[in-house]
């Protein structure tokens, strides 16, 4: 998403739309005009935290940064002086790296303040409006009023779907694979079309076939950047159905449409959902991408690793992300 900011009180308004959610007590690592990956974490209190985050996303800004990358830090607290401290020695950390950070603001819920140079203004319902207006009409979601409700958007009524499994895995094997992979395809392509929610038969239908990882896969594939917001639309919806035993594979898609669309938060939420009994190795493979910065772009250059195995030699082992989410950025 491309956002036009004219202030720093836009610039601050825009943060919430750009991860996916409000956050509180964050750092935030905005790129401007380039490809460096916007990050959020929690505001390290310790220089040993410091430490952890700087290793964390370090390696994503080194391998995108170009000559002339230029990041702005937002850090959003209550604790001016501790923004301050954080502001400082994270903007000296990448001027290290050859990264330059013409802006280091510091907000709280009403105000914001220019660490640089100590100008000061109010956070405005003006700001807010013009950037709100602006994802709208980009077709882009409003944000989740925080991560905990983003999370939370993704648990929904699993009973009626679950009633049905029996039934729709009695069907599944009386065909063969093949026509439950064709049947899949053809139902994930309406959906596309049309937009409207899958009956519960039809939804059990789609988590049975998706447990195939041929199956899975060929929706896999059908990903990419143009339609990506179709499959986070289609997966969120299946997440949120999905009983435990079926919920891997959609808690997966989802996480990799929503990291190809751009929301990494959303995308970490996802992978919370996978039911943490066994590795599922396509999970691993989205929790690698957002956790390393990976661009978006690069899937093209691996889209032809399709299966478990190629997918676990790309990914390591999944690991949550208590301090932030990353996501490629696509200009300010």
């Amino acid at each position: 998403m491309k956002l036009s900011i004219h202030s720093p009180d836009e610039l601050v308004a825009a943060i919430p739309h750009l991860l996916g959610f409000q956050p509180e007590e964050s750092i935030v690592f905005l790129p401007l005009r380039s490809d460096l990956p916007v990050a959020r974490v929690d505001i390290p209190t310790t220089a040993r935290d410091r430490e952890g985050v700087w290793g964390s996303i370090s390696d994503a800004f080194r391998r995108y940064a170009q000559p002339g990358s230029n990041v702005g830090i937002v850090c959003l607290s209550a604790d001016r002086e501790q923004a301050n401290v954080v502001g400082q020695d994270f903007a000296a950390r990448l001027g290290n790296i050859g990264i330059g950070t013409p802006i280091l603001l510091w907000a709280d819920e009403t105000r914001w303040a220019d660490l640089d140079t100590g100008d000061m203004g109010l956070r405005t319902d003006a700001a807010r409006e013009t950037v709100a207006a602006a994802t709208v009409l980009s077709g882009r979601a409003q944000p989740a009023a925080s991560r905990e409700s983003l999370a939370e958007s993704l648990v929904g009524d699993r009973e009626p779907v679950a009633a049905l499994l029996p039934e729709s895995r009695a069907a599944a094997r009386e065909n063969t694979a093949k026509v439950e992979g064709r049947w899949a395809l053809a139902r994930m392509q309406r959906f596309q079309h049309d937009g409207i929610r899958l009956s519960d038969a039809d939804a059990a239908r789609l988590l049975v076939a998706v447990e195939s990882t041929p199956t899975r896969d060929r929706l896999w594939l059908d990903m990419n950047r143009g339609n990506a917001g179709s499959h986070v639309a289609l997966w969120t919806d299946m997440t949120k159905r999905a009983p435990d035993e079926v919920r891997a594979a959609p808690a997966s898609l989802l996480g990799f449409a929503s990291w190809l669309s751009g929301h990494g938060a959303l995308a970490w939420c996802a992978l919370d959902q996978v039911p943490g009994d066994k590795p599922y190795a396509l999970a691993n493979l989205v929790a690698a991408a957002v956790q390393s910065g990976m661009h978006p772009r690069e899937w093209e250059a691996s889209k032809t690793l399709t299966t478990d195995r190629g997918a676990e030699a790309l990914a390591p082992t999944r690991t949550t992300a208590p301090q932030g989410a990353m996501r490629p950025a696509h200009g300010m």
